[in-house]
This record gives structure tokens, C-alpha cells and sequence, in this order.
């Protein structure tokens, strides 16, 4: 789904769920990015950082924002946990979870307006990994094109969800890794999820700092490995 339908439809209120932890050199880009769209709610779950970054948050927010749907919330560490909490208490209609290296295109909100108007109930958007490298476009390539075929996807990709749907579902199965994928099969069930095609963009510090080709190859073999049905806490000790 592209962005050139520009027909208004009402808008569902949408809050955006960003667990933190130890994220201080990237969050006041973050929520001036976020302040600049029509979220009905931001909400910072820190899960127990050390470098201060529950601090910089509250004061970025209220520097932009007094309302109290723009908030950090403290939530014990986890990333499935934490988006959790701030599933728990999120008011709007619509969850969209965001990991805080990443960034939103223009208008996300209308963009996921115009994603689930059709019936929809969950969607992602593509990826758009921020390097100049070829190499990294052949991975967003195949990461987008996975998900187009499988249905599954991560938590780069921004998944959004009706907010019904994912308290019905339980939310995030409360493991250390791969939270996103078994939220995603557990969606797939219920429809194949509604693609944005205004890409994302997220970083690429993770593959820097451990190499492209070893975290590649960690990635697709750790998959393969839950897929086989390895206890996340086994794979948890090899997440890159």
C-alpha cells in the first residue's frame, strides 16, 4: 500500500509504544520526530536504563508537550514486558510499537488510517535500513520481501495493531527474543497483514557494530532455530 491515495478518511486514535532501555544518544531526535506527527499518545516504556535516559525522556517530552498521553512509563526490563506496560495503558483505539533507533515516514498516522480502513485489523510498514551500502539494500530487499510472502514480521518494521485485537491475543508472549514473530503468527491467523509501503527507517548500528555478514547470519540462523522450536532463553544468549 503506497501513499498516493490522498482521500481523508476519519481518523482512529493511534498511540505510539517505544520501549527504551539505555537509549539516551538517540532520543531527543526520537521524540522530536514523533511531536511532529498527530499521535494521540506517545509512550516511553523504560525498562531500568542506566544512562539516564528516562530523565532525557521526560524532559524532551515536556519540553514539546504537558499533556499526560505523552509520558515515560518505568516497567521492570524486557522488551515484550515493557511494550506490554505500555500496551496496558494506552487509551487509543490503535498500538503502534516502535523501537527507538527507528524512524516513521511523513504522515504515519494517516498512512496507518488509510492501512486499516479496508478491514484490516494489524499491518507493518517496509524497511528502509539507513547505510549507503548496496549490501544493506539486498537485506531490506529481502527482509520486505519475507515478510510480503510469510505474513511474519518484526519489530524494525513497525508493526501496528487495533488495539481490541491485541488485548484479545494477550499481547506479546512475555519471552527474551523473537516477541515480534510470535505476535505476528498469532496475528496471521486472524488475516495477512496490510503492508505500507513508505518505508522506515532504521538503524543499521547493530550490523555495524557486529559485522554485516556475522549478524546476518546469527539473524537468519536464530530464526531457524525458534522455527525448530529452541527455547527463546537458549537463543536469547546469541542475540546479537
Amino acid at each position: 500500500m503506497g501513499s498516493s491515495n490522498n482521500i481523508e478518511l476519519p481518523r482512529a486514535s493511534i498511540a505510539v509504544i517505544v520501549p527504551i532501555l539505555n537509549e539516551a544518544r538517540v532520543l531527543k531526535q526520537l521524540i522530536d520526530q514523533l511531536m511532529r506527527q498527530s499521535f494521540d499518545e506517545i509512550l516511553l516504556i523504560d525498562g531500568g536504563s542506566t544512562d539516564g535516559s528516562a530523565a532525557i525522556a521526560e524532559n524532551e517530552l515536556a519540553k514539546h508537550s504537558k499533556k499526560s498521553s505523552c509520558r515515560v512509563i518505568h516497567s521492570p526490563r524486557g522488551r515484550a514486558t515493557q511494550m506490554n506496560q505500555g500496551a496496558t495503558q494506552a487509551k487509543s483505539q490503535v498500538l503502534l510499537f516502535l523501537h527507538a533507533d527507528t524512524r516513521l515516514p511523513a504522515q504515519a498516522t494517516r498512512l496507518i488510517t488509510q492501512a486499516l480502513s479496508s478491514g484490516y485489523c494489524w499491518g507493518r510498514f517496509d524497511v528502509h535500513l539507513n547505510s549507503e551500502k548496496f549490501f544493506y539494500r539486498v537485506i531490506e530487499w529481502a527482509m520486505n520481501l519475507r515478510s510480503r510472502v510469510s505474513g511474519i514480521a518484526t519489530g524494525d518494521q513497525c508493526i501496528f495493531v487495533k488495539r481490541e485485537i491485541f488485548k484479545q491475543l494477550g499481547g506479546y508472549a512475555t519471552i527474551p527474543v523473537m516477541e515480534d514473530i510470535e505476535l505476528s503468527k498469532c496475528l496471521k491467523k486472524l488475516q495477512h497483514p496490510v503492508r505500507i509501503q513508505d518505508a522506515v527507517y532504521t538503524s543499521t548500528r547493530r550490523w555495524d557494530d557486529k559485522g554485516i555478514v556475522r549478524t546476518l547470519l546469527t539473524m537468519w540462523g536464530l530464526r531457524l532455530l525458534y522455527w525448530l522450536k529452541v527455547k527463546p532463553s537458549i537463543l536469547a544468549r546469541y542475540y546479537p
